[in-house]
């Protein structure tokens, strides 16, 4: 579950349906590029489209495992949730608060949030 943050502002990023299961797609959200992915249980997560690895790249184009993406250049395994790359490799991906209303999917920035 993604959390909330203070002063958020939620926007409005396309119906559910156009999130397929399990495929990573890439959106503007002023001026970031962020992946959003629906899983198989029907959660939606939202996080940077960069990976944290020192040499960069997508992640829109990772595979996804229950909550979990693999990055598809360099394989690390990133928790959806948190943004944390799992051990022994180590980084973090922003994340972004999702919610979803009457089929609709919202994803959230926040002053406070890094991009």
């Amino acid at each position: 579950m993604n959390m909330s943050l203070p002063n958020e502002t939620f926007y409005p990023v396309g119906s559910l349906d156009q999130f397929m299961i399990q495929v990573g797609r890439v959106i503007d959200l002023n001026g970031v590029e962020i992946a959003v992915f629906q899983t198989s249980d029907g959660n939606v997560f939202a996080i940077k489209n960069e990976s944290p690895h020192p040499k960069g790249g997508p992640l829109a184009e990772g595979i996804i495992s229950g909550h979990y993406l693999y990055d598809p250049l360099h394989d690390w395994k990133i928790d959806l949730e948190t943004g944390n790359v799992q051990a022994p490799d180590h980084g973090q991906v922003q994340v972004y608060p999702v919610k979803i209303e009457d089929g609709q999917v919202w994803v959230a920035t926040s002053e406070f949030l890094t991009v």
